[in-house]
């Protein structure tokens, strides 16, 4: 057979043999005889390579051997130095004198080594032949011969030297140590060296012995700390616990040095990562050694201090966590039927019943029911929080009566709107009579606050019952009558209702009352209009007998709760009931007590059969909406062929039309038109969204005949036998789904930046390209519609240019597109709907950023596309152009705008998820703002986002410390709950949606739950009081504000992408285009509850304040800061700085004022200086009053100047990108 030609063309010569191959270098070895070829470059390099290696290994092993010759030499030398010692007697001729140094140095190096062995050699012959014996005959010896003789024959230069003697040996020493005494010689730095050297040496090894010494200490210490660790009384201890702890240092200590710090986090224990599996002591002391062997004592000590710490929290865990499993035990016994709910209302009224019971000393250590935690913050009205002292909070009818008449004081605590639920043990005949007046009170109520309504959510305001009157109502479905129980929230709302109805009444009298019933009418109007934002559900309403009116109270409530089911609002979970008790009994009680509670809620908790059923059936029916929203998820995916997120509502109409054989026509245009009706926008955009799909359908079932679980499975069998596609169109949508799918979950994990998420868009067109689009070479970017304030004259509006492929960054990125120039971005945002140019080069109204591209080559396609949000406004536009593609057919298909629909549709949503995000963080960071000032015993507040998708994880977002200095972390630490047991109250928060309370290392914790539309945890306030069990009162009404009008404020922010829920604005500066709503939504919130509890002040309130002659000097700056912000002009004059003529300000007129000023308004202006009779004052001077009107007033302003600040910083240059 023939040779190929690449065999018979290789060159002759010697080939070196290829590494690693011995039959490959046989071959070729044997195919290189014969040639005289010189090598090629590749054979030469490798015989060059194989030649030097060859030569390396030799000379290391001649290396080799040659050291282990002179490490034998040295070390025979030694044997003999240890045998036969240097002789000291050559130690005479050492001395240190510098006139003779030289000459001593000479002779014991050049002549005295051979003199003195041949003087001794002299000596020993001499002897031997007795020439110094007398009797004997003279010899012929002559000394000075054989001395002479010697010397010649022992001349160090030509002969070979015998081994020295002791002598000899001695002498050498003694040289060199004279020759070290000579400066700048090399023996001398020789010498020098060798003694810093041994010096260094001796220093090494006395430090390594202090390490050893300190390592045992440090060993012994962490043995000893550690077993208080173990488990079941032996030397067993949980690895993940001791990760946790290691883990969590860090977050708690600056002075941990970063390697640590590093290795900490790097560090993890694989196989010890539960409670349940665990390691021998001694190998976990080893394991916390290696960190901690080499950081300073100082630092060893802060770590010793906080395991120590850790380790209380160990055993205090471990013994709640016995309580924990005993009210899971009793959850279990009272869920008899077996469906894993309890009734939250009686399980409310047993605690209660057992806190009443309770003796003094034991209600200590309990949290009392009435108050939060144990009630949920949407249950307690707002007004109720802006109280005075609870002890001026309890005056009689007639101290009341009286102050008001003569304005002695503002101990008028039931003016001041303060509800807090207190204990006071009383009899039962005190309890009757108040029971007996409920009825009357609540009719005086009406007629003292005409036009507000009675039946909100309020626990003493209106006339509807609080948790004890509806936990009294509830005792006869525990088969007993009902027991009596302190009610001092009946006293006040009783002793309010008589006092203010006569002052209702008198107003009515006087020609201001006119003015009252117009404040009426604007308060319903602003409510009527706040009201399209809160969510109403006819379950929950139903469930809880309420007339779903437009009261403050309610709406507020309903703002609060009103996303959680029916059940949820009055259920209790597993989790949940199990937090609930935890935080009642709080961390003090005693293991008996926690027993007896057990034991009276497992005798006490009783439910009927009806109940039984009839939350069976509740369950049930939440069994088959959960089941049926999955089936329609699954129906509208297998029609969402390409993940775009929404289907043409034509399409959908046109295959309805066929159901049934088309009989049905009139039930499906009477359900369209209710859907239109329920989503406005799908008038001018026909388009369904997977909540509009759904909820088409089951409007069209409710308009057949028939069961409507039956008449929704037949609409989806008949539409999902309706889809048809084929293998190919399947093969690609399920790709293309799974990066849109991509760009979704990028939007969930990456906090709050938008780089990811524009880099997972990028990503997705890209592999789009390459997969189902012939390979093109696509450029793409993203441009956003702003408020055009560079130049307005320009458009009201530009496009700025946020993101693009890395090839056009240099000409697109940061750009700005004006309405004035060329292209047909605008255009595509005017209409809506995507704008396709084949050919670019024909179009002539086509804007290129890179100027510098010839003409010639500005051919291909563009293709723009309108980013929508929920309510399908257009935001921006998504770009594609095929510039930079010198193919021929460059032009989109088909198929690939649909997909790049669903691109633009995928990262609307991801936009939106993101400023979501931003708007919550930034309602946040406002809220700790406001509560810093307030609350100076709270030491420090992070905010943990809930990390979806990692089994409820938590991302650190913001920390805050003792002097409100706050740290935004744009890379947020991720905390899983497996690697942080010792935080695991976190995570029990995240869990129950409720709050937990813990001790962390000798602190008191507070994890509060920020919750999501759903009800479930969108994130966790982590607040730390330092060492104090509680805060003091007016600190906790401070932290009870601010909680709930910032829990108040995410449910409006997460509210306003749904596509049926149209924003609200209700400041003038949150009409302003691309204004976030988190910037101004917090203050919002509080001036509209505030405008509320100035709305509702009578006469009588008022005339705590106006009946003074001589006020306290703060009410009066109070009331002087007030009309200032309202009316500037009046600074300096009589008005302002007189209190006659203040006071007579304080009326009907000024209260309507008050109720409609936007502190945002353009024709507003409020300078900080209008309230420097106010600035820095305390919230608890103002409360220390007692008097309601002042601390309205006064919190009012500061809430307008706030809302003010921020216009300001808005309109501010440096504001706008």
């Amino acid at each position: 057979m023939a040779a190929h030609p690449e065999e018979s063309a290789q060159p002759a010569g010697p080939q070196s043999p290829q590494l690693g191959c011995e039959d490959g270098a046989a071959t070729d070895m044997g195919s290189s005889q014969g040639n005289d070829g010189l090598p090629s470059l590749s054979n030469y390099t490798a015989w060059k390579e194989c030649f030097y290696e060859k030569v390396q290994q030799r000379c290391l092993s001649l290396q080799d051997t040659k050291v282990g010759m002179i490490g034998a030499q040295k070390a025979e030398e030694e044997k003999v130095e240890k045998r036969k010692p240097s002789d000291w007697l050559a130690r005479d001729w050492y001395c240190e004198e510098r006139q003779t140094l030289d000459t001593r140095i000479y002779l014991l190096d050049k002549l005295l080594p051979t003199l003195i062995p041949g003087v001794e050699n002299l000596l020993m012959e001499v002897e031997r032949k007795h020439v110094l014996v007398s009797d004997k005959e003279p010899t012929t010896f002559d000394p000075i011969n054989y001395l002479g003789e010697y010397l010649m024959r022992h001349n160090p230069l030509y002969s070979v030297p015998a081994k020295p003697g002791p002598y000899v040996r001695g002498m050498k020493e003694v040289a060199e140590e004279l020759r070290a005494l000579v400066q700048g010689t090399t023996s001398e730095r020789l010498v020098r060296m060798k003694a810093e050297a041994k010096s260094q040496r001796e220093a090494r090894e006395e430090m390594e012995k202090l390490k050893a010494q300190e390592r045992e200490r440090r060993k012994e210490a962490l043995a000893a700390l550690l077993r208080g660790w173990t488990v079941d009384g032996s030397d067993r201890i949980p690895g993940a616990l001791v990760q946790s702890a290691l883990r969590s240092f860090p977050d708690v200590t600056d002075s941990v040095p970063e390697n640590v710090r590093k290795a900490i986090q790097d560090r993890k224990l694989e196989i010890l990562n539960t409670l349940e599996k665990t390691g021998s002591l001694d190998e976990f002391t080893e394991f916390v050694l290696s960190y901690t062997e080499h950081v300073p004592s100082d630092t060893f000590q802060e770590i010793m201090k906080y395991l120590c710490q850790c380790a209380e929290d160990f055993q205090e865990a471990a013994e709640r966590e016995m309580w924990r499993q005993n009210f899971a035990d009793l959850f279990q016994a009272c869920d008899q039927g077996g469906i894993g709910l309890l009734d939250r209302q009686k399980i409310l009224y047993l605690l209660r019943e057992f806190y009443d019971r309770s003796a003094m000393i034991d209600r200590k250590e309990l949290c009392n029911p009435r108050e939060w935690p144990i009630i949920e913050l949407q249950e307690i009205d707002l007004a109720d929080l802006w109280g005075g002292p609870e002890g001026q909070a309890e005056c009689s009818d007639a101290e009341v009566s009286r102050e008001g008449e003569d304005g002695a004081g503002f101990e008028a605590g039931d003016l001041d709107g303060d509800t807090t639920h207190r204990e006071k043990p009383r009899s039962q005949e005190d309890i009757q009579p108040e029971r007996e007046a409920e009825p009357g009170s609540v009719e005086r109520q009406d007629e003292a606050f005409p036009g507000s309504a009675s039946a909100g959510h309020s626990l003493s305001r209106d006339g509807e019952p609080g948790p004890e009157q509806q936990a009294e109502e509830e005792e006869f479905s525990l088969g007993r009558e009902p027991e009596t129980e302190p009610k001092e929230e009946g006293d006040r709302a009783v002793s309010d209702m008589d006092v203010t109805a006569p002052a209702a009444e008198a107003v009515k009298e006087t020609p201001a009352g006119t003015g009252r019933l117009s404040r009426q009418l604007g308060s319903q109007l602003d409510q009527q209009t706040r009201s399209e934002t809160w969510l109403q559900h006819d379950n929950l309403l139903q469930d809880q007998g309420k007339d779903p009116g437009p009261s403050r109270a309610e709406s507020q409530t309903h703002q609060a709760s009103g996303a959680q089911s029916s059940s949820g609002a009055s259920c209790l979970t597993l989790p949940q009931f199990v937090q609930l008790m935890e935080t009642f009994v709080g961390q003090d009680s005693s293991l008996p007590a926690v027993k007896s509670l057990v034991a009276f809620i497992k005798e006490e908790y009783k439910q009927t059969e009806e109940e039984k059923m009839e939350q069976l059936e509740k369950v049930h029916h939440m069994s088959k909406v959960a089941q049926r929203k999955l089936l329609l998820e699954e129906l509208f995916a297998k029609w969402d062929t390409n993940g775009h997120g929404f289907l043409d509502l034509e399409e959908v109409d046109a295959v309805l039309s066929r159901f049934q054989g088309g009989k049905q026509k009139q039930a499906l245009m009477k359900a369209k038109e209710r859907l239109c009706h329920q989503y406005p926008q799908l008038s001018r955009v026909e388009k369904l969204s997977p909540k509009a799909f759904q909820t088409l359908l089951e409007l069209i079932a409710s308009e057949f005949t028939g069961s409507e679980d039956e008449v929704v499975g037949n609409l989806v069998t008949f539409l999902s036998t309706s889809v048809e596609q084929s293998q190919r169109e399947s093969l690609r949508s399920t790709a293309r789904r799974k990066w849109l799918q991509d760009i979704q979950q990028v939007a969930e994990s990456s906090g709050a930046s938008m780089e990811s998420v524009y880099r997972a868009v990028l990503r997705a067109i890209s592999q789009d390209a390459e997969a189902h689009g012939g390979n093109k070479k696509i450029s793409a970017y993203i441009a956003l519609l702003e408020e055009n304030q560079l130049c307005p004259e320009r458009g009201q509006l530009l496009l700025r240019y946020v993101a693009c492929t890395a090839d056009d960054a240099p000409h697109v990125l940061n750009q700005v597109l004006y309405r004035d120039m060329k292209g047909i971005s605008f255009a595509a945002v005017d209409e809506g709907r995507p704008i396709h140019v084949p050919k670019v080069q024909l179009h002539g109204n086509i804007h290129f950023w890179n100027r510098d591209r010839p003409v010639e080559e500005r051919e291909g396609s563009l293709l723009v596309l309108p980013l929508h949000d929920a309510h399908w406004r257009v935001f921006g536009i998504l770009g594609l152009d095929t510039l930079r593609d010198q193919r021929e057919k460059t032009i989109f298909l088909t198929h690939e705008i649909i997909f790049y629909q669903g691109v633009s549709h995928a990262f609307s949503k991801a936009h939106h998820r993101i400023c979501t995000r931003e708007d919550v963080l930034q309602v946040a960071v406002t809220a700790l703002d406001w509560l810093y000032p307030r609350t100076p015993g709270i030491h420090s507040v992070t905010l943990y986002l809930v990390e979806p998708g990692k089994d409820k994880a938590l991302c650190k977002m913001i920390t805050t410390d003792n002097k409100g200095q706050k740290e935004i972390h744009s890379s947020p630490v991720l905390l899983l709950r497996e690697e942080n047991l010792l935080r695991d109250y976190l995570f029990k928060c995240t869990e129950s949606s409720g709050v937990a309370v813990a001790p962390v290392r000798g602190e008191q914790h507070v994890a509060v739950p920020l919750q999501d539309l759903s009800g479930q945890a969108l994130g966790v306030f982590d607040i730390s009081i330092g060492h104090h069990k509680k805060l003091p009162p007016q600190e906790h009404k401070e932290l009870q504000k601010m909680l709930k009008v910032a829990q108040a404020a995410c449910l409006e922010i997460l509210q306003r992408p749904l596509e049926e829920t149209q924003p609200t604005h209700v400041l003038e500066a949150e009409l302003v285009a691309n204004t976030r709503p988190g910037l101004f939504l917090f203050h919002r919130l509080m001036l509209q509850d505030l405008r509320e509890c100035v709305w509702k002040l009578d006469a009588e309130s008022l005339a705590v304040i106006t009946s003074r002659a001589e006020p306290p000097a703060l009410v009066q700056h109070i009331l002087k800061a007030v009309l200032l912000l309202l009316h500037p002009d009046w600074k300096g004059s009589e008005q302002t700085e007189n209190w006659s003529q203040c006071k007579l300000k304080l009326d009907d007129h000024l209260i309507q004022e008050i109720y409609f000023f936007d502190p945002t308004a353009a024709s507003v202006q409020i300078e900080a200086e209008l309230l420097d009779c106010i600035t820095g004052v305390p919230g608890a001077a103002v409360w220390q009053l007692g008097c309601a009107p002042a601390q309205y007033l006064f919190h009012w302003a500061h809430t307008c100047l706030a809302l003010a600040e921020t216009t300001r910083s808005q309109h501010s240059p440096g504001s706008h990108p």
